[in-house]
């Protein structure tokens, strides 16, 4: 580089553009399950109104030509509006995995950004030389993107400053965006990041009494500018090089109250080695395995529900800072990050679905009277072992106690399904999650059979060209049609 940038914003350049094979054989086949669970994840959003109303307006985007397809649906959108089309539908109903250390986020909200800064290239290059990324390059840049996310994420608490988890969604796209389209140039590369850097977000939309659906776009949004931040390096936009560190007006000064932005470890493939999945509740993932502990409860308590005195959940401070809500839940966007609302669902049902949280759900009067029975503690051996990084557990407990004096046996799972340490267990059920969000939005149709066809063996994509892979998963108008009625 031409000039010093700031060691971080360096750092991770260099690894966004480092040649040869990034990732261990145990982060390929992890990166296989994310890519089919955050499609999946879009394709069960997109039985929801508000979602797809939302990315499939019939604006002036809706249909551009040469354009990046957007799964489930017909239209066809520019690189930064399909990056947020496809990263929105991943995000909407929160069911997409998850990453937690002293900043959380979820790293496959780069997906968006992914899929359509290679499809985009990949277009245009088909057309000149015939040459076209693959699935496999995908997989690549998701581990890499799930590296700068997650460990910006070890040991930055931005949250504590008020600053929202997208702002790493916004870094790592940029990076990886940058990476695709200029042939890793590392200067490029780095200029789109350090911009990236510049677009600090607020966290207010996610917590009352503003707490609304902006949470469902707002990493589309991120990774939509990423991209966008990317396009304009290709085109010679100067970086910031002390975009971190510059005296007063540097992110660590305005931000992040002098602190140091610091990579907790080096650059390799430990966060998509380490991914959570949220394999079969769509819920804030500091609450998982309150849901665990509620549906393995439910059958002692369904019959004594006018019977319960009090229920007490022992978490770890996040959950506590994040998710202990009381009183009035505005919206769906309210309710799945409040760990009372989605433990007294899977208390009441022995199951939380991605309906449980929709208006006519939460009119339950049951749920809001065991909310009011919750008492939500702090355990602090649960938050050690939530940021030890050999353990990275996310414990919950919970007890119910009754009227005359008896107790239910106090439920604790220290580690949720969708952990590293469970993943035999978790991968055929994500299995099942794929093909059953896939049929509940577009039930036993010839689009349902012919994209779970596709993902019935992940490692036959690996040589498939992204454009034809984003091609099998459009829908032609008439059978949106269909699906929309």
């Amino acid at each position: 580089m031409t000039n010093r940038y700031d060691d971080v914003i360096a750092e991770i350049a260099e690894y966004a553009c480092r040649q040869g094979r990034v990732g261990t054989d145990e982060a390929f086949s992890t990166a296989r399950i994310a890519l089919m669970d955050s499609i999946g994840c879009a394709f069960l959003a997109l039985g929801f109104p508000a979602c797809r109303d939302f990315i499939t307006t019939e604006d002036s985007v809706g249909n551009y030509s040469g354009g990046t397809p957007i799964p489930g649906t017909c239209h066809v959108k520019s690189a930064p509006q399909a990056a947020f089309d496809i990263t929105t539908a991943i995000r909407w109903l929160d069911f997409n995995d998850t990453w937690l250390a002293k900043e959380w986020g979820h790293p496959s909200d780069n997906f968006g950004g992914i899929l359509a800064s290679t499809d985009c290239i990949s277009r245009s290059r088909r057309k000149a030389d015939g040459h076209t990324f693959l699935v496999r390059d995908v997989l690549e840049m998701a581990i890499r993107s799930y590296e700068i996310q997650g460990v910006l994420a070890l040991d930055n608490a931005f949250n504590r400053v008020g600053i929202d988890h997208v702002l790493l969604v916004k870094v790592a796209s940029a990076a990886v965006a940058a990476a695709v389209m200029s042939d890793s140039n590392e200067e490029i590369v780095a200029s789109a990041v350090s911009h990236a850097w510049l677009d600090a977000t607020l966290r207010t939309y996610r917590h009352a009494p503003n707490t609304n659906a902006r949470k469902s776009w707002a990493a589309g949004d991120a990774t939509s500018r990423g991209v966008s931040m990317a396009t304009f390096a290709l085109r010679g936009m100067d970086g910031c090089y002390s975009a971190l560190t510059a005296p007063n007006y540097g992110f660590q000064d305005v931000w992040f109250e002098g602190q140091d932005v610091t990579l907790g470890r080096p650059l390799e493939s430990y966060v998509m080695e380490n991914v959570l999945f949220k394999v079969k509740y769509p819920a804030e993932f500091h609450g998982q395995t309150a849901v665990e502990a509620g549906v393995a409860l439910h059958p002692l308590i369904a019959h004594r529900l006018d019977e319960i005195r009090s229920i007490e959940i022992k978490t770890q401070e996040p959950a506590v800072r994040i998710i202990d809500k009381k009183g009035e839940l505005n919206n769906p966007a309210d309710r799945d990050h409040c760990i009372q609302y989605m433990t007294a669902v899977a208390l009441l049902k022995g199951d939380v679905t991605s309906d449980d949280y929709e208006d006519d759900a939460s009119n339950d009067p049951r749920i809001d009277a065991l909310r009011e029975k919750m008492v939500i503690s702090e355990r602090p051996e649960y938050t050690v072992e939530y940021l030890d990084p050999e353990k990275r557990s996310i414990a919950n407990a919970v007890k119910v106690n009754f009227d005359d004096g008896s107790s239910t046996d106090e439920v604790e799972v220290r580690f949720p399904i969708g952990h590293r340490t469970r993943r035999s267990e978790a991968i055929p059920l994500l299995f099942d999650k794929f093909h059953a969000n896939l049929e509940a939005t577009f039930g036993d149709s010839e689009f349902t059979r012919g994209v779970g066809a596709k993902f019935r063996n992940l490692e036959d994509l690996d040589e498939v060209s992204v454009t034809d892979f984003m091609d099998a998963l459009k829908m032609d108008a008439r059978a949106e049609r269909t699906a929309k009625s």
